[in-house]
């Protein structure tokens, strides 16, 4: 969502209006009700990627396996280190993403829900 900044005015002048796209990126881990299967994944709207997998719009692994509760998340202001961090967490092992979930959310509950 682009987000309106008002700059400096010159001497004399008035305030400028300068708009910067301030664009957010999302990593996240979902699984199933039971935790058994873990997914990574990025997405630059993370509220309707994960309303898509909740209600299995598009066919895709999370489909195949009912992953609907999403467990972790990170935010970047850069898609670059976002796809970076998905990248490390994907090449992972299973103990270190549950880990991830574990200090973050030990619980496992569906962050979804926490709106």
């Amino acid at each position: 969502m682009p987000t309106s900044v008002i700059a400096s005015p010159p001497t004399g002048g008035r305030s400028n209006l300068i708009t910067i796209d301030m664009k957010n990126y999302y990593i996240y881990i979902i699984t199933n009700y039971n935790n058994t299967v873990l997914y990574t994944g990025v997405t630059n709207n993370l509220e309707r990627r994960i309303q898509e997998h909740k209600s299995k719009t598009i066919s895709s692994f999370s489909n195949k396996y009912n992953l609907n509760k999403i467990v972790y998340y990170e935010q970047f202001s850069n898609i670059n280190d976002a796809i970076s961090r998905e990248k490390q967490i994907k090449g992972g092992s299973r103990k270190k993403k549950v880990s991830l979930v574990n200090n973050l959310n030990p619980e496992w509950r569906d962050l979804s829900m926490d709106e």
